[in-house]
């Protein structure tokens, strides 16, 4: 790749975020999707909202594990994998106990968004030293860490108000994902011209 996607660092952990570019994007259109769910049904039942939630935890960090392990060298997964694991550890919470009351689900949610927050910041200070643009990854991380403590600090919202956020939440997190893919998707092919 040229020095027009690197600012500096490992090329090769480069190559493998534009090589799997796709991966992003796949993390960007299940969050929307999950967004545009939650808004075109706002009368969901809160096992359906657990349900719905569980899916959408499970299938991100499945993405999220799969561009840790997808990926031809070490450094840098280890944030991907966190957030995988994380997502799928959370999704499994919630269709274990789909009887927690909606406050427990709040809170999971909550700390699920803040640990995945922190580890997507984290993700992208680290490769600020190997990309440009990483802010759109830091960002977020930013809005998810962001939303997981208004839920962790106001667990009683009503189930309504709860699931507006959450669709609000997946669809900014869906857009910068999008984004971020097709960002990586650009290089990739002006460096391949």
């Amino acid at each position: 790749m040229t020095d027009t996607f690197f600012s500096s660092g490992s090329p090769a952990f480069g190559d493998f975020l534009a090589r799997d570019w796709w991966l992003p994007l796949l993390r960007g259109i299940v969050a929307i999707l999950f967004a545009l769910a939650t808004f075109a049904w706002p009368g969901l039942s809160l096992l359906t909202l657990i349900l719905c939630f569980a899916a959408y935890a499970i299938l991100d960090g499945a993405v999220a594990l799969a561009t840790a392990i997808g990926g031809s060298i070490v450094e840098h997964r280890g944030w991907f994998a966190i957030v995988g694991f994380i997502g799928i550890a959370a999704g499994m919470a919630a269709l274990a106990w789909p009887e927690l009351t909606g406050i427990t689900l709040v809170i999971i949610i909550g700390v699920w968004s803040v640990i995945r927050g922190v580890a997507e910041i984290a993700a992208g200070i680290a490769l600020r030293k190997l990309i440009r643009d990483e802010w759109i990854l830091i960002l977020g991380g930013t809005i998810s860490a962001l939303f997981g403590v208004a839920l962790i600090a106001f667990p009683g919202a009503g189930a309504l108000a709860l699931l507006w956020l959450i669709g609000f939440w997946a669809f900014v997190f869906g857009v910068l994902m999008i984004g971020w893919a097709l960002w990586l998707r650009r290089l990739t092919v002006r460096t391949r011209a």
